[in-house]
């Protein structure tokens, strides 16, 4: 394929969209699966907790070709889920990112809820406060850090290339135009081919992207 089609609209438009939903799509799912657990582990105590909050620190440092892999075994025709025929799909590249940044929004949630004052905790018991009620407040003193963590688990999704490669194929349509292709991996394949034209805007796109969540993670941290 030249490089005037490669550097066409619609295919830097169709990588970035693909690169957008599956990113978005897995940071939402991992928040509804991380939070809960979070406020789970801060809130209550109970044998194996140590365990657990070990787990999801080791989680935020987990390699993602690992996880790729993992995904991609599980997803395979051999696999339990290979029914779902999810191999080389967004699915598949959603269901690596969850994996990837699950642990780092549960994490960085974990620990703004433990930072709380217990002070804040006692304050709101103290007037006739419900275990809803305070983690309810809980919530609201730890609701930047909490944003941090979502903001960050999905800087490392959006970023992802060696997982999503796996488990998606990094595959374009005969036109062109972007399958399972992210950015990071329209990065590394149009850079093979010497395409460096290309590959610098999409550089310069996820760039962008990772830089404005910075801004963000850095204007909540200076509140």
């Amino acid at each position: 394929m030249p490089f005037e089609s490669l550097a066409e609209p619609n295919y830097l438009r169709s990588i970035i969209q693909v690169s957008l939903t599956v990113s978005l799509t897995a940071i939402l799912l991992s928040t509804l699966l991380s939070l809960p657990i979070a406020f789970v582990v801060g809130f209550a105590d109970f044998r194996g907790k140590r365990l657990i909050t070990a787990v999801i620190n080791t989680g935020m440092g987990f390699p993602s070709v690992v996880v790729g892999l993992l995904v991609l075994m599980a997803l395979s025709n051999s696999g339990p889920l290979g029914a779902l025929e999810l191999v080389y799909t967004p699915e598949a590249m959603i269901i690596s990112q969850c994996v990837l940044a699950a642990p780092v929004i549960t994490g960085v949630a974990l620990s703004a809820i433990e930072s709380v004052d217990d002070a804040v905790r006692d304050a709101a018991y103290g007037v006739g406060g419900t275990r809803t009620d305070v983690a309810l407040i809980t919530l609201k003193e730890a609701r930047y850090g909490v944003v941090t963590g979502i903001l960050a688990g999905f800087g490392r999704a959006i970023s992802e290339v060696g997982s999503v490669l796996i488990v998606g194929g990094n595959i374009a349509y005969a036109d062109g135009t972007s399958k399972t292709r992210t950015i990071t991996t329209a990065i590394t394949l149009e850079t093979r081919r010497g395409e460096f034209e290309t590959a610098l805007v999409l550089g310069a796109v996820l760039l962008v992207l990772v830089l404005l969540v910075n801004g963000i993670v850095l204007r909540l941290g200076g509140r």
